[in-house]
């Protein structure tokens, strides 16, 4: 119901003549229109059509999570479509009848309108600053469903999924499309029951769905690569998604080698930023439709997008560490609902995200026969800790017998990999007894050795002449982690006559040698070694990376075993692995049995009788203290949601790189977990979401970080 002069339309007409009543409606409607006309700003011409544009503002706050208008000078008409990146005046005050102030920030343009809904005066657009359209109506509507999903804001998703503006590679014109290759062999997938199934459907242009266990053995990448294969002889695109450049790179090669050059890009930082946005253009404009990348490929603009893959889904690599934080496995998932697009999810290992996507049908399992994995897998044998070396070489290697035997034996065929769980040098310490670490009495910090023998506290420096333990009253100690150094120099000591190679975080290797040699590396930094493999391997410090306070120890520790043995020959060409560890424990046997389905399999069924992840659905909340009592006090939590908490959350160790995740230095934080049943995840989002926003705008108290699927559970 208008008003107009006072009066109510409905009121006029009752008592007035149908002539008067017909002048009325006109005036009615002519202010209406007058009012939806973006008021121009100092007298500026607009755009004849659509003189309205409607910009998503680049401010990732979540209580602005909306579009605002601006008006289209004519001027811009052309250039200013959606897609393309501006600048606008942002927060700019109304004053004498136009639009004054405000600061100049980026955004993107997501639509053009005819009116505007705001009945003020519009402030006109300040710049296009490019009129390359790069957010499509598809990117948008994706970034949109991740905000939702993770309950953060659409500025902050795309600006994850658009990269920075290159202008030198946008004045470039990109290659055109070439035709589709030819449609692959199933070369090694014939292995695999479905195998040839699953590339046929591709090539059909249908929309397979699958978890993929891949057998050990380094042909993953030219399997993926002819999953991507199949994907464009159908003449549709493909995406896989990676942890890291050297698999992106293993894969990009095998993807060459089968289809040639200039069918598909790599999208990795190497690449560096200017190169790697000329690549991305290339995907964009239609040019190439087929990428291979790591985590920020997932959001690749891949046209027609006919498969998506991740490889190696439990990597936390593939875990955002920007705002709202996405994982790949999720975004990837959307992007195969979204675009009707085949997914593949692949891996030495299983995780139960995977096992509960079998589970319900999802997706297919895409496994081998066991005979299959007895034949790539190597021979693992168990170490218990326990177990004393007899041998005077094994005692200066600080190895078990057998775990000597094993290095000792390798080496006379080809290389041993040696994996420790940490890098480093200088070791923390623990109890012998019963493994409970040393801390200090004075500031409980980590205890290490000095150079004397002697323990001082590694955060205040206080001395510890007479430690004893607090649990168990032991006054020995032992190295809770040996670094990939010190463990290069005992076993160079061990063995004189053999060098020794290095792989971790500093100098990562990426092939080495089929000669005999021993190389120490941490988990992920392994190399592939030349001629077949490596003769054996030797996993160190089981218990480290079983005992970690985490809810996916054993999941964790599973795949970095896995992906270490897989490098090893197979049982018929001798391959051996030797494991130091509880032999009972699940994981180890998981892996004795080269079973990771079946191990993510019951840690599922675990987690469902508990409730925890990935069954139900959970959210990190943290901040001060009284922030995050606050904000779960006033958000509308769904119906059944059990809050968790709040604890304090630890203090990070005095020299460590800050992490996205931690308390601002000096600031003690609380987090509390909210636990909602399957089903509730998108409510519990939104209800926090709503919470944030309203604690902005009100300006009450501190910011309180939420984080939805928070990966560190203990």
């Amino acid at each position: 119901m208008s008003r107009e002069n006072g009066r109510s339309e409905v009121g006029v007409e009752a008592s007035g003549t149908g002539e008067q009543l017909a002048l009325i409606r006109e005036a009615v409607r002519e202010k209406k229109a007058d009012r939806a006309k973006p008021r121009t700003w100092r007298g500026a011409e607009l755009a004849t059509e659509l003189p309205v544009a409607r910009v998503l503002v680049d401010k990732g706050l979540v209580h602005l999570d909306r579009y605002f208008d601006y008006a289209v000078p004519a001027a811009m008409d052309a250039e200013a479509q959606p897609g393309v990146r501006v600048r606008v005046r942002f927060g700019a005050g109304e004053k004498g009848g136009r639009r004054e102030g405000g600061k100049l920030v980026s955004g993107f343009i997501v639509e053009r309108v005819a009116e505007s809904e705001y009945r003020g005066v519009l402030a006109p657009l300040a710049q296009v600053l490019s009129p390359e359209r790069v957010l499509s109506p598809e990117l948008l509507g994706l970034c949109r469903a991740v905000a939702d999903r993770y309950a953060g804001t659409l500025a902050d998703v795309v600006q994850l999924a658009v990269p920075p503006r290159r202008a030198r590679a946008e004045a470039k014109p990109s290659p055109p499309l070439l035709a589709p290759n030819a449609p692959p062999e199933v070369g090694s997938w014939a292995r695999y029951g479905a195998g040839a199934g699953f590339l046929s459907a591709l090539t059909r242009g249908d929309a397979p769905r699958a978890v993929w266990t891949a057998l050990p053995g380094a042909t993953w990448p030219q399997e993926l690569a002819r999953a991507a294969a199949a994907a464009l002889a159908g003449g549709r695109g493909a995406l896989v998604v990676v942890p890291d450049g050297r698999a992106a790179a293993r894969v990009d090669e095998a993807l060459s080698e089968l289809i040639g050059e200039g069918r598909h890009v790599l999208l990795t930082a190497d690449a560096g930023p200017e190169e790697r946005y000329r690549r991305w253009l290339a995907v964009s404009r239609g040019s190439v439709r087929a990428v291979i990348g790591t985590r920020a490929a997932m959001f690749a603009p891949v046209a027609d997008l006919g498969l998506v893959a991740l490889w190696d889904d439990g990597d936390s690599s593939h875990s955002d560490p920007h705002a709202p934080q996405p994982h790949a496995r999720e975004v990837l998932i959307q992007r195969s609902v979204n675009e009707r697009a085949g997914f593949l999810l692949g891996g030495l290992s299983c995780t139960v995200e995977a096992a509960q996507l079998v589970e319900t049908g999802w997706a297919r399992p895409l496994t081998a026969e066991r005979e299959q994995v007895r034949a790539a897998a190597p021979l693992v044998r168990t170490i218990g800790e326990g177990d004393e070396a007899r041998d005077a070489a094994a005692r200066v290697a600080r190895l078990p017998s057998m775990a000597w035997q094993v290095v000792r034996d390798g080496l006379t065929r080809g290389p041993v990999l040696v994996q420790v769980p940490r890098r480093g040098y200088a070791p923390r310490l623990a109890c012998e007894r019963c493994r409970t670490p040393a801390r200090c009495r004075a500031c409980a910090g980590p205890l290490e050795a000095q150079e004397a023998g002697a323990l001082a506290c590694a955060w205040c420096g206080r001395a510890e002449p007479d430690w004893h333990c607090a649990e168990c009253g032991g006054a020995r100690l032992r190295a809770q982690i040996v670094g990939a150094r010190r463990t290069a120099e005992e076993l160079g000591r061990a063995f004189p006559a053999v060098p020794v190679r290095t792989s971790g975080r500093d100098h990562v290797l990426t092939t080495v040698p089929g000669a005999p040699a021993l190389v120490v590396s941490t988990p992920g930094a392994e190399p592939v070694a030349e001629g077949g493999g490596y003769a054996a391997a030797l996993l160190l410090d089981g218990w480290a990376l079983l005992g970690r306070p985490d809810l996916r120890a054993g999941e964790e520790a599973l795949r970095r075993w896995l992906g270490a043995a897989a490098l090893v020959r197979g049982q018929a060409a001798g391959g051996t692995v030797a494991v130091i560890a509880e032999p009972t424990l699940r994981p180890v046997q998981a892996l004795v049995r080269w079973d990771p389905v079946g191990h993510a399999v019951r840690e599922l069924a675990e987690r469902a009788e508990l409730g925890f992840p990935p069954v139900s659905r959970m959210a990190s909340v943290a901040g001060r203290g009284e922030d995050v009592a606050e904000l779960l006090r006033t958000a509308e939590l769904p119906s059944g949601a059990e809050v968790l908490g709040p604890v304090p959350l630890p203090m990070p160790d005095a020299g460590r790189p800050r992490r996205p995740g931690d308390p601002p230095p000096g600031e003690e934080w609380e987090r509390a977990l909210v636990r909602v049943r399957p089903g509730q995840g998108a409510a519990l989002a939104a209800a926090l979401k709503a919470a944030r926003a309203a604690r902005l705008v009100k300006r009450e108290g501190e910011a309180v970080r939420v984080r939805i699927d928070p990966p560190d559970l203990g």
